[in-house]
């Protein structure tokens, strides 16, 4: 069973930074693709960033030139750098794994505040 546990999260001023982690077991993290979610208050869950079991990184419009998503398969673990935070990335942040096909597989979330 796929378990993905997410840290990092908390309280930040407009304009610093944060940095996320997830932490995947029961599955061979190298071969997956990992992303990371967000959702707002009264929002749909909405992509923010992805990365392929090979490295290959795409972003949300909204996160580009902000946000770089890693991984380290050393250690199972997959990264979200947040720089230049808006009170608009206020929103709970999941990790997921990719089967290939989509995500499958999800953290239970970790609270970012972003304070204006």
């Amino acid at each position: 069973q796929v378990q993905l546990v997410e840290s990092g999260g908390g309280l930040v001023q407009a304009g610093g930074s944060l940095r996320l982690s997830c932490v995947a077991s029961g599955t061979i993290f190298s071969r997956s693709g990992m992303g990371w979610y967000r959702q707002a208050p009264g929002e749909h869950r909405e992509w923010v960033a992805g990365i392929t079991h090979g490295g290959s990184t795409t972003y949300a419009d909204s996160v580009k030139g902000r946000f770089t998503i890693s991984r380290d398969n050393a250690k199972n673990t997959v990264y979200l750098q947040m720089n230049s935070l808006k009170s608009e990335d206020t929103a709970v942040y999941y990790c997921a794994r990719h089967n290939g096909f989509k995500y499958t597989d999800w953290g239970q979330g970790t609270q970012i505040t972003v304070s204006s």
